[in-house]
C-alpha cells in the first residue's frame, strides 16, 4: 500500500472516530440536560405540592404541629422542641411565592415562641428560634427577633458543662438525670450560638459552641464514619463514659437522623469558624451515610439495625442530610456531594410526598420519629417538610434561601 493511500485511510478512520466521539458526547450532553429537566421539573412540583398543602392547612393553624396521626397534624401549645420549624415553612413558602399571607403567618407562629427564649431546661433553643426568630430578623429586620433569638442563645449556653466541655441535651439544670448526656442533633443547635456572638461581638456564645463540636467531633465518630445518637460523660469530673442511644437501635448502631444532622451541623460550624477539621467530620458522616443508601436514595431509620436496609424508612433523615450536601458540595468542590442531595431530594420527591392524598396536612410521608419507642413510625414530621422545602429551594433559588438563613 502506497504511503498516501495508507495516509488517506488513516485520515478517513480518524475522522471516522472524532465524528462518532462527536455524536456521543452530543448524546451525552443531551441526556444531561434531560436529566437536569427532569430533576428540576421534579424539584419544584415537589415546592408547589408543599406551599398548597400550606396554603390549604396553616390558616387554621393555631398551634404548632409536632407530627401526624392518621395524615392529619397534631399539635403542642409551646411548641416542644420542633417549634420553630412551622414558622420556618412559611418563611420559605413567602420566599419562594411571594404571597403576604405566608408572612403573615409566620409572623403570628413565631410570636407564640416568644416565652420559649428563656426556656433553661432544653438545647433545642437553635431549632426553635433559628428558623423562626432569626429568620425573621434577617427578612423584616425589626431588632426584636433579634434581641429574642440572642436571648434565646443566653439561656443555652447556662447548659454548658465547662468540665465536660459540652451542652447537656436534656433534663433541667438542677435535675442529676441525664446531666452528662450529649446527643447528636445538638450539633444543629450550635449555630443560634454563632449568630449570638456576631451580633453582640461576645466570643462566649461562639466559643462555648466550638467547644461542644470538638467535643462531639472527639467522642461519636467512629473509624468508619458511623455515629451513636448518645454519647454519655461524667457530669462532675467530665469524663467521657461512653456511647449510648435514645432513638437508635442500640448504641452500637447508627440512627440515621442523628447522622444527618451530624453532616449538617458539622457543616454549619465549619462555614462560621473556618476550621477544616469540622469540614472533614462532616465528609467522614457524609461519606458513610451515602455508603449505605439503598438504590432508592431514601435513607432507612438506622443504618446499622439488623433489619437494615430492609427496614421502616424515614425521609426526614434524608432531607436534612441533603441540605448538608448541598453545603459540602460548595465548600469541598467535590460535585458528588451535590450529585446525591439531588438524588435524595428527587427521590424523596418522587416517591414520599403526599400527593395523592387529599387527607394528608403535611408535605412529606414515609418518615420514623422514634422507631424504640414505637412512637411516629411511617408519619410526617414538621422538621421532614421543612427541610424539604429548604432542600428544594437551595437548588432552584439559593439566593432566596440565602436571606433567610445565611449561607
Amino acid at each position: 500500500m502506497s504511503i498516501t493511500r495508507r495516509t488517506l485511510l488513516t485520515t478517513a478512520a480518524g475522522a471516522a472516530v472524532a465524528a462518532s466521539a462527536s455524536t456521543s458526547t452530543t448524546a451525552a450532553a443531551t441526556t444531561d440536560a434531560a436529566d437536569q429537566a427532569s430533576v428540576t421539573r421534579t424539584l419544584r412540583q415537589a415546592a408547589d405540592h408543599a406551599v398548597a398543602k400550606l396554603r390549604a392547612v396553616a390558616p387554621g393553624v393555631t398551634a404548632f404541629p409536632v407530627g401526624t396521626k392518621f395524615e392529619k397534624w397534631t399539635y403542642s401549645q409551646n411548641g416542644d422542641w420542633v417549634g420553630g420549624f412551622w414558622p420556618g415553612q412559611l418563611w420559605l413558602a413567602w420566599l419562594h411565592t411571594g404571597e403576604e399571607q405566608f408572612k403573615t403567618l409566620a409572623l403570628a407562629s413565631a410570636e407564640k415562641l416568644a416565652p420559649r427564649q428563656n426556656d433553661t431546661g432544653t438545647h433545642d433553643l437553635g431549632f426553635l428560634f433559628s428558623p423562626s426568630w432569626v429568620t425573621a430578623w434577617r427578612l423584616t429586620g425589626d431588632d426584636k427577633w433579634r434581641a429574642g433569638a440572642v436571648q434565646a442563645a443566653s439561656s443555652l449556653i447556662k447548659r454548658y458543662n465547662p468540665a465536660g466541655r459540652f451542652i447537656r441535651a436534656w433534663g433541667s439544670l438542677t435535675d442529676p438525670n441525664n446531666a452528662g448526656r450529649v446527643i447528636m442533633d445538638t450539633m444543629m443547635n450550635l449555630d443560634l450560638l454563632a449568630f449570638a456572638s456576631e451580633q453582640t461581638q461576645d466570643p462566649r456564645y461562639l466559643d462555648i459552641a466550638i467547644a461542644h463540636a470538638k467535643t462531639t467531633q472527639r467522642n461519636f465518630p467512629r473509624p468508619d464514619g458511623s455515629t451513636p445518637h448518645v454519647f454519655d460523660f461524667d457530669p462532675v469530673t467530665g469524663a467521657p463514659i461512653g456511647p449510648n442511644t435514645v432513638q437508635g437501635y442500640s448504641p452500637a448502631s447508627c440512627w440515621s437522623r442523628g447522622q444527618a444532622w451530624g453532616v449538617y451541623g458539622f457543616t454549619t460550624i465549619h462555614r462560621r469558624t473556618g476550621d477544616a477539621e469540622f469540614l472533614t467530620t462532616a465528609r467522614r458522616l457524609a461519606d458513610f451515610a451515602l455508603s449505605r443508601l439503598t438504590p432508592d436514595h431514601v435513607p432507612v431509620w438506622d443504618y446499622l439495625a439488623p433489619q437494615a436496609p430492609n427496614d421502616v424508612k424515614d425521609a426526614s433523615a434524608g432531607v436534612i442530610m441533603a441540605c448538608g450536601l448541598l453545603d459540602l458540595a460548595e465548600l469541598t468542590h467535590h460535585p458528588r456531594y451535590r450529585e446525591s442531595a439531588l438524588r435524595i431530594l428527587t427521590a424523596v420527591s418522587r416517591t414520599c410526598l403526599t400527593t395523592k392524598s387529599t387527607r394528608a396536612e403535611a408535605s412529606v410521608a414515609r418518615c420514623t420519629r422514634n422507631r424504640p419507642n414505637e412512637d411516629g413510625v411511617e408519619v410526617s414530621l414538621p422538621y421532614a417538610d421543612y427541610y424539604l422545602l429548604e432542600g428544594i429551594l437551595r437548588v432552584l433559588d439559593r439566593d432566596k434561601v440565602d436571606r433567610a438563613i445565611d449561607l
